[in-house]
């Protein structure tokens, strides 16, 4: 039996992505709406109320309305907006970082996607902590840049009109909206000192944790990286690399398309700073293609199912 989907906010940039991750998929049917009736109120709630599952592409009010528009006990929600991902009732859908927690989403009703940039720090981050090898309590900084379509049809728009545009440092007040997300999800006492930064390419993304672990106590970059590779070992997304013989990582202005996460651990000779890397596209595992995994999971399918690997 094939299941019904709705993209609400279906003409963004996420929820294109998505659509096409879906397409040819014969385990759903996608219900959507003309042009003249995509705002629509009325429009919008039957289409809701009729579908199995409703992507929610959507800034984050109109998120939070459109889940107020339900009025059955049936529909199931993925959002990929900020709106819900410390929200009760929601389950954090990013199945990999934590034990449980793909479980917890094929159970759930209502899945709120990760962050992009949440989901390079959790990854790098929040299993080491999970298993002692990190203390929750330090004071934690995170360096990351992205590709510009993680801005939305504004910053898209702005590159473009910009063209000498070609290095953007924002966040400057210190209070991202991604920060109590990383804190809760993580189980941190201190809030992350976040500074995002945008370049000229389109997609793309690298998140890194800093880490000077003389500090910390007695751990090691090799204790890491064992630490990482042993717990994602059987996935077939993420992959953990030792940064090793690295002399660096890219991110090229036309990256094709990904819905892979790639961890890298660099240390020094010895032994007592780290740099924790994270690897992805803002727009596969950082959005669209969490969302496709997270809708295999709550359906029962492959959850590698449409991505691209």
């Amino acid at each position: 039996m094939t299941q019904t989907i709705f993209i609400d906010g279906a003409v963004g940039t996420t929820g294109l992505e998505i659509a096409e991750r879906l397409s040819g998929r014969s385990e759903f049917t996608m219900v959507s709406l003309p042009e003249a009736q995509r705002k629509d109120l009325a429009a919008r709630r039957e289409a809701i109320n009729d579908s199995d599952f409703v992507i929610l592409c959507l800034p984050d009010d109109a998120a939070r309305e459109a889940v107020a528009l339900i009025d059955n006990d049936r529909t199931r929600v993925i959002d990929a907006s900020t709106a819900h991902r410390t929200a009760d009732g929601w389950a954090y859908g990013f199945a990999e970082f934590r034990e449980g927690q793909r479980d917890a989403i094929a159970n759930a009703r209502f899945v709120s996607n990760p962050g992009c940039y949440p989901t390079g720090f959790l990854a790098l981050v929040a299993p080491l902590i999970a298993r002692g090898l990190l203390p929750a309590d330090w004071p934690y900084v995170m360096n990351a840049v992205s590709g510009y379509s993680g801005g939305g049809k504004a910053l898209i728009e702005r590159f473009a009109a910009e063209p000498d545009l070609a290095f953007r440092s924002y966040g400057l007040n210190l209070d991202h909206k991604h920060m109590p997300e990383m804190k809760i999800q993580g189980g941190l006492t201190h809030n992350v000192i976040f500074a995002p930064s945008v370049i000229r390419a389109f997609r793309g993304m690298l998140v890194e944790v800093p880490l000077h672990l003389g500090a910390i106590g007695a751990v090691t970059p090799d204790q890491l990286l064992a630490e990482l590779s042993a717990f994602y070992a059987d996935s077939k997304i993420i992959s953990v690399q030792s940064g090793s013989g690295l002399s660096e990582l890219l991110i090229s202005e036309n990256d094709a398309p990904t819905d892979k996460l790639e961890l890298f651990v660099c240390g020094n000779a010895g032994g007592y700073h780290a740099r924790l890397i994270a690897r992805l596209d803002n727009l596969g595992k950082g959005a669209s293609g969490a969302a496709v995994q997270n809708l295999n999971i709550m359906a029962g399918l492959d959850e590698t199912a449409g991505l691209r690997l």
